[in-house]
């Protein structure tokens, strides 16, 4: 497993994210050595949406009003329905997401998430993957859809569904690994 301990990563989430799309890549991220912080628009805690109802929570680290995208080194987006749909009429959020894109800066979304990336007008020309159902949208935005668990084009990582979680979660690992390669070669 590459270690990127020197790592900081914000996930981006609120209410009704997919739990496993957000835990398992977490789990993974901490044990190659990243520090990952919880960025919510609400305080507290936050619910996961796991299948069929609601599910575990999990505790914000730091709001979205007092989150700077300049003090992490990568984005992640745990899709579900839910959090997505609520994330990408949020200004913020929006913002947020659009940060970390011209900082140049890895970003990674998974099944529905891919809204956010269309909402922030980044998608576009580029090659991407998400949920199926949501493939038409990504197509009218301008991407260039593709069906496999894993899509990379210039930092932007897409994935498919819980199924592709441990290409997804690797993927993001090498991203971030060949940053910080490129940083301290600069």
């Amino acid at each position: 497993m590459t270690n990127i301990s020197n790592a900081k990563i914000a996930i981006l989430a609120t209410d009704g994210f997919e739990k496993s799309e957000l835990f398992e890549p977490r789990k993974q991220l901490m044990e190659a050595g990243a520090e990952v912080t919880i960025v919510s628009p609400s305080e507290g805690s936050i619910k996961s949406w796991d299948q069929k109802d609601w599910g575990e929570a999990i505790d914000v680290d730091v709001t979205l009003e007092n989150a700077d995208a300049a003090s992490f080194d990568a984005l992640v987006l745990p899709g579900g329905q839910i959090n997505p749909d609520v994330l990408r009429a949020n200004d913020k959020a929006v913002d947020f997401v659009k940060a970390f894109y011209q900082d140049g800066k890895p970003i990674a979304a998974i099944c529905h998430a891919p809204w956010l990336l269309i909402e922030a007008d980044i998608i576009r020309g580029r090659k991407a993957t998400s949920y199926g159902s949501i493939k038409t949208d990504m197509q009218n935005a301008g991407a260039i859809w593709q069906d496999s668990a894993v899509v990379v084009d210039k930092g932007i990582i897409t994935s498919r569904s819980p199924e592709d979680l441990d290409a997804f979660s690797a993927k993001i690992i090498e991203e971030v690994r060949e940053g910080e390669h490129k940083r301290l070669a600069a």
